[in-house]
C-alpha cells in the first residue's frame, strides 16, 4: 500500500494581519469611488497648463528683453474696452499671455463669479483674447479642479468627504504594503511581488497590476495624499507644520485688512499700483511670472497683494507682499508664504513647496510625468481591488455546501486491500 501523499498546510495569518487585511478590504470598498474620482481628476490638473497652452497656441508669447507692461498700462486697457467693469487681478508666466480678470463692481464673488478674462500681449499690450463668463459657469479645467476638491458637491459638503476619504487612502496604501509583503522571500516570491505575468489569466493578471504597480507607486502616492491633506485637513496642516519646524505654530489664514481711516490719503489705484510694483521688481528684478490684485475702492478694508515667482510654472519659490491701499505701507505678516525661499526654515520651506510636490513640478517636467501616472495608478487600484474582492467573492459561492465529499483515489488503476481479512458468515444450505 503506497501512503498518500498530503499538500502542506499553509501557515495560519496572524492577528495583526487578519486586522490589517479586514481593513484594507474594506476601507477599500467603502471609499474606491471617491479615490477613484480624486486619482483622475488630479490625474488631468496635472497637465492643465500644458492643455491649455495647447489648445490656445494664440496664449504663447515669445519671450523678450524688454519690461513687461504696468498695472496701469493695464488698468488703461480696461478703462477702454468694459468701462463698465473693475478689475480684479492680474497673473503672468514668462513665455505666455497676461490674464487680467474684470468684474462687475461691488461685492466680489470668488468662487463661480462672472465676469470678463481678458488675455493681453505683455510687451504690447494687444487684446488677444476675450472670453466672458456667466455666474455659476465654469470652464474643463475648473470643473475637473471642483471634481477633485469637492466630487462636484456644494464645497462645504463635498471637502470633507474629499479630505477624509484622502486619509483613508494613506491608510490603504499602508495596510497594502503589510498584505504585499510576502511572509518568505525566495525567487517565487519575488517574482509575484515585483513582476506582472502578462501571460497568465485574467485574474492573475489583475492581481499582479494591483499589487505590484500599486507597491511602485506607493511613495509618490503618499506624498500627493499627504500634500493633499495639508492643503484640506486644518489639524493635519498645523501639527505638520508644528513637527517638521521644531515647535512654531502655523499662522491662521486671514485675509489682510487696510486702514480705512487713511481713506482721504488715498492715490488714484493706476499710481499706487506702479509705486507698488517697481518697489516689489527693485527686490526681485529677475522674476518670470507675477500674480497681483487691484485695489478694490468698494471695499475699505481689502489690501493689494502682489506675488512674485522666480521660475516659470514653479510657486515654492515665490515671494509675497501685501500692502495698505492707502498707505501703501507693506502689512506685516510672519506665515511662510511671505518671507523669502532662501531665508525661511526647513519646515516652512516645506510649506512652501506644498503644492509643488502634490502637482509634481518641483521636479519640472518629469516630475508633472510621475505625478501623472502615479495618479492615474492611484485610480486604477480602486479597480483591480475590487475585482479580485469580487473574483474570490464568487468563487466561494461557487463551492458546494453541505456533507465534504471522500477523497478520491490518487491511483484509480490500482485496488488497495485492508491488512485485515474480514471472513464472510457462513450461512446453511
Amino acid at each position: 500500500m503506497r501512503p498518500q501523499t498530503r499538500t502542506p498546510k499553509k501557515p495560519k495569518d496572524s492577528l495583526f494581519r487578519k486586522i490589517n487585511n479586514w481593513l484594507h478590504l474594506w476601507l477599500g470598498l467603502v471609499s474606491g469611488i471617491i479615490v477613484f474620482v480624486v486619482c483622475i481628476t488630479g490625474c488631468i490638473w496635472v497637465f492643465n497648463e500644458e492643455i491649455t497652452g495647447f489648445l490656445e497656441p494664440e496664449s504663447k508669447i515669445a519671450y523678450q528683453q524688454k519690461p513687461v507692461i504696468t498695472p496701469a498700462a493695464l488698468l488703461d486697457i480696461a478703462q477702454k474696452n468694459h468701462p463698465q467693469l473693475v478689475p480684479s487681478y492680474a497673473n503672468y508666466q514668462q513665455g505666455k499671455a497676461i490674464n487680467l480678470f474684470l468684474r462687475k463692481p461691488g461685492k466680489e464673488v470668488r468662487r463661480g463669479g462672472g465676469g470678463v478674462l481678458l488675455k493681453i500681449d505683455p510687451y504690447s499690450g494687444k487684446i488677444i483674447s476675450t472670453k466672458v463668463s456667466k455666474k455659476g459657469e465654469t470652464d474643463f479645467f475648473r470643473f475637473i479642479l471642483n471634481g477633485h476638491r469637492a466630487l462636484w458637491l456644494p464645497y462645504d459638503i463635498g471637502r470633507p468627504i474629499v479630505n477624509y476619504a484622502t486619509l483613508t487612502f494613506v491608510v490603504l496604501l499602508i495596510t497594502g504594503l503589510v498584505w504585499w509583503y510576502p511572509k518568505k522571500w525566495n525567487k517565487a516570491t519575488r517574482d509575484k511581488s515585483f513582476k506582472i505575468k502578462w501571460g497568465a489569466s485574467f485574474k492573475r493578471v489583475n492581481l499582479d497590476l494591483h499589487n505590484v504597480l500599486g507597491f511602485y507607486s506607493m511613495l509618490f502616492l503618499l506624498a500627493i495624499a499627504f500634500t493633499g491633506m495639508v492643503i484640506g485637513l486644518r489639524w493635519f496642516s498645523d501639527g505638520l507644520y508644528w513637527v517638521t519646524t521644531g515647535g512654531d505654530k502655523m499662522t491662521e489664514f486671514r485675509r489682510f485688512q487696510s486702514d480705512s481711516l487713511q481713506r482721504s490719503a488715498a492715490r488714484e489705484p493706476k499710481v499706487a499700483m506702479d509705486i507698488l510694483w517697481k518697489k516689489v521688481l527693485t527686490e526681485n528684478p529677475r522674476s518670470m511670472g507675477f500674480y497681483y490684485t487691484f485695489p478694490d475702492m468698494d471695499n475699505a478694508a481689502t489690501a493689494i497683494t502682489m506675488i512674485v515667482y522666480p521660475t516659470a510654472g514653479q510657486f515654492y519659490n515665490s515671494c509675497s507682499y501685501t500692502f495698505d491701499q492707502y498707505t501703501l505701507k507693506p502689512i506685516k505678516r510672519k506665515d511662510a508664504y511671505a518671507m523669502p525661499y532662501e531665508q525661511a526654515k526647513f519646515g516652512q520651506k516645506l510649506r512652501k513647496m506644498n503644492y509643488d510636490i502634490h502637482v509634481g513640478a518641483i521636479l519640472g517636467l518629469p516630475g508633472k510625468m510621475l505625478a501623472f501616472f502615479a495618479s492615474l495608478i492611484g485610480a486604477s487600484l480602486p479597480i483591480t481591488g475590487f475585482l479580485v474582492w469580487w473574483g474570490k467573492r464568487n468563487k466561494k459561492s461557487r463551492k458546494a455546501p453541505g456533507i465534504k465529499q471522500p477523497e478520491s483515489n490518487p491511483h484509480p488503476a490500482k485496488i488497495l486491500y485492508p491488512t485485515k481479512t474480514i471472513q464472510e458468515p457462513v450461512t446453511e444450505s
